[in-house]
């Protein structure tokens, strides 16, 4: 972490932001979002206490995933011999080839923040908190709603760990077991996630089966969380001492 703030510091502006004070503006890197940043906040039960979202638009080009992706296929390519006309030639064809799952993926991130920032996602988890003592079961859905509507677990556990953590206390449940659940629910979801399903798509030239695809993997994807539920609702009431609490697992 230190070497990668370090580069984008470096080589991203948005690091560099100064107060009108001339401090360093503290909290995340980025731009605010006009009209967007601070302007929603979550309150209980979704937080603890209300808490605005921010909205920052972070452009660390340098460290991010996709540079080094490109620059190692660079490498990868000069190493085989080929000359940098033919490699353009390959990233020109990589880019037509995969113009529309840009596009669907664009767009799926685009509905992410929208659900986020309108509390359309909110709503989606509190409903399944009305489930009572079948919360457990359906705590593995909400993960996966998460990474269906995200298309990223990491996402999904931002969007609803707090609510499960904060819902669990409410049920007299273990907040670890409930915030584990989200995760274990939302790999579920990945196969049915558009973002995964067009890039799929697009790798094994099979473009334009995307609904097809989605069709064949729902239910699939529904049963899985649906096991993992099960498992849940065995580990919060009947194996209950089974659940590690911290670093303790050796009793």
């Amino acid at each position: 972490p230190s070497i990668k703030n370090a580069l984008n510091e470096a080589t991203t502006p948005s690091f560099k932001v100064v107060m009108e004070d001339g401090k360093p503006r503290p909290g995340p890197a980025g731009w605010d979002w006009p009209y967007l940043h601070g302007k929603v906040s979550r309150t209980m039960p979704v937080a603890a206490k209300p808490t605005p979202e921010a909205a920052r638009f972070d452009f660390n080009w340098l460290t991010a995933t996709g540079t080094g992706c490109f620059l190692a296929a660079i490498l990868a390519g000069l190493l085989l011999g080929l000359s940098f006309g033919r490699m353009f030639g390959v990233f020109i064809k990589t880019l037509v080839r995969l113009r529309f799952a840009i596009i669907a993926m664009t767009c799926m991130l685009g509905i992410g923040y929208v659900t986020r920032y309108s509390g359309m996602d909110a709503v989606l988890g509190l409903a399944f908190t009305r489930t009572g003592w079948l919360f457990p079961f359906f705590s593995a859905y909400i993960g996966w709603l998460g990474v269906a509507l995200t298309g990223s677990d990491t996402s999904s556990n931002a969007l609803f760990g707090n609510l499960q953590r904060i819902t669990a206390q409410q049920l007299h449940l273990s907040p670890i077991l409930m915030c584990a659940t989200n995760s274990a629910g939302g790999v579920m979801g990945k196969m049915v996630d558009a973002q995964s399903i067009c890039i799929a798509t697009a790798a094994t030239n099979q473009v334009g089966n995307e609904g097809s695809i989605f069709r064949f993997l729902f239910w699939h994807s529904v049963a899985l969380a649906a096991i993992v539920g099960l498992i849940v609702m065995m580990y919060a009431y009947v194996f209950p001492h089974y659940i590690p609490n911290g670093l303790n697992f050796i009793h």
